[in-house]
């Protein structure tokens, strides 16, 4: 199996300013999705460096109505020193995410359960239902936004939209992205109620089913609990990432 980067991972957002420190990427058809509009370390930022870049964020973001920087720093690379206390006087957040990868052949098959049924979507409006109860957690803005999102990808050669059905009810489900070699398993989601009961597993077998001779991929946040059951199942790690956030409240 190759060995997987961050550079493997799809990320929306179009770039807008490039120079030797960072790449600037935004989103002007989803404001409020932080994923999306965000700043890219190219290496590690000097305290004063990252000053100056997250006023310039804070600025650019503020004058199109956002009210969050989100930086992501190098692959495999921790805060320099002084940058953590720095980020911690000032309100930011620091988190990390963890990349792994594995050979569907490597994934452990579950027996099949009568009361799961996994499908690849054909009509969207159970998924989009569905992604819409999810979302709106993040707020009515971002679920509408969301809409629009699935709604490119049903009409996207490049992701495949599954949805998983407990006794008949939509209970999870996962986009996958597909790339040269790989299928990046990405948004996997289950239903609070319907939890514990494998909904996630059978989402993960049915794209190594889907796509034996990919590397499927994903990134999973670094101190969440869905990391350990990706260690179980034989993902391999591949690296982690640290990202930096603050919303602003004024």
């Amino acid at each position: 199996m190759t060995h997987i980067t961050y550079k493997n991972i799809h990320r929306d957002g179009r770039l807008v300013k490039e120079n030797e420190l960072y790449k600037h990427v935004h989103d002007q058809e989803f404001l409020e999705r932080y994923s999306s509009n965000y700043i890219e370390f190219l290496r590690a930022p000097r305290l004063e460096e990252f000053r100056e870049t997250a006023d310039y964020l804070k600025d650019y973001h503020a004058a199109r109505g956002q009210k969050h920087v989100k930086f992501h720093l190098p692959e495999n690379k921790k805060p320099i020193d002084g940058l953590s206390d720095h980020l911690a006087s000032k309100g930011f957040e620091i988190s990390f995410t963890e990349l792994y990868a594995i050979h569907p052949n490597d994934f452990p098959r579950m027996e099949e359960d009568p009361d799961i049924r996994v499908e690849v979507i054909s009509d969207l409006d159970d998924y989009l239902v569905f992604q819409y109860e999810q979302d709106l957690i993040y707020g009515e803005s971002f679920a509408k936004g969301k809409v629009a999102v699935h709604r490119q990808h049903f009409e996207d050669d490049h992701v495949t939209q599954l949805l998983a059905y407990y006794k008949g009810h939509p209970a999870g489900s996962v986009d996958v992205i597909l790339k040269e070699g790989t299928a990046e398993i990405d948004g996997l989601m289950v239903h609070e109620d319907y939890r514990k009961k494998g909904i996630a597993s059978r989402l993960q077998q049915k794209v190594m089913e889907l796509y034996p001779d990919r590397t499927v991929i994903l990134v999973a946040d670094g101190e969440d609990t869905p990391r350990e059951m990706y260690q179980k199942q034989n993902y391999r790690y591949q690296g982690f990432q640290y990202e930096i956030q603050k919303i602003y409240t004024e």
